[in-house]
C-alpha cells in the first residue's frame, strides 16, 4: 500500500525539505517489507485562483483512483502514534492500495472534501505552518511503519 502526502503548494529546498525526504525514505524502506511502500510527496497548484475551491479541484485530480483519503485538518482527531499506526494496518489488511494525507493550502481544506474523508486528523488544535505539517506528518508516516515493524524508534 501507498503512503502519499498530498499537499497544496510548492516546497522549495531547505530544512523542512530535507526532513520530508528523510522521513519518507525512512518510512518506505521501514515499511516495505509490510507491504507499505512506496511513501511519497506529491504537490499540486490549483491551476486558477487559490483558496479551499480550487485546491479542492486541484487535490481531487491528484488524488489516485481509490485512494484512502485522511484530511490534515485542526478540527480533526488527535490521535496517538500507535492508534494511527493502527489506522494504516487496518486500511492495508482491508486491501487499500494507497491511504492519501491531504494538507490544504493557508485557508485549510475545503469542507466538501474533508467531509469526503475516511479520517481527519489534527496535531492538535494548534495551527502548523504548512512546511512544518508536511515534515510533522512525514516523521509520524515513518513512525507507524517503525511501530507496525516492531522496532525500537518508537518507545512507550
Amino acid at each position: 500500500m501507498r503512503l502519499t502526502i498530498l499537499a497544496v503548494g510548492r516546497q522549495r529546498s531547505g530544512p523542512e525539505a530535507a526532513l520530508v525526504a528523510d522521513y519518507l525514505s525512512r518510512a518506505e524502506r521501514t515499511g516495505r517489507p509490510m507491504g507499505l511502500a512506496p511513501a511519497r510527496l506529491v504537490e499540486v497548484e490549483p491551476r486558477r485562483a487559490s483558496g479551499p475551491g480550487p485546491e479542492a479541484q486541484a487535490l481531487r485530480r491528484a488524488l489516485p483512483e481509490g485512494a484512502t483519503l485522511v484530511a490534515m485538518d485542526e478540527r480533526g482527531r488527535a490521535l496517538s502514534s500507535p492508534a494511527l499506526a493502527a489506522h494504516i494496518a487496518q486500511w492495508r489488511d482491508g486491501g487499500a492500495r494507497e491511504v492519501a494525507f491531504v494538507i490544504g493550502g493557508a485557508d485549510g481544506l475545503a469542507p466538501d472534501l474533508r467531509g469526503e474523508a475516511a479520517l481527519t486528523l489534527s496535531f492538535g488544535p494548534m495551527v502548523w505552518p504548512h512546511l512544518l505539517a508536511r515534515a510533522m506528518l512525514a516523521e509520524q508516516l515513518y513512525r507507524a511503519t517503525a511501530i507496525l515493524a516492531g522496532t525500537p524508534y518508537h518507545r512507550v
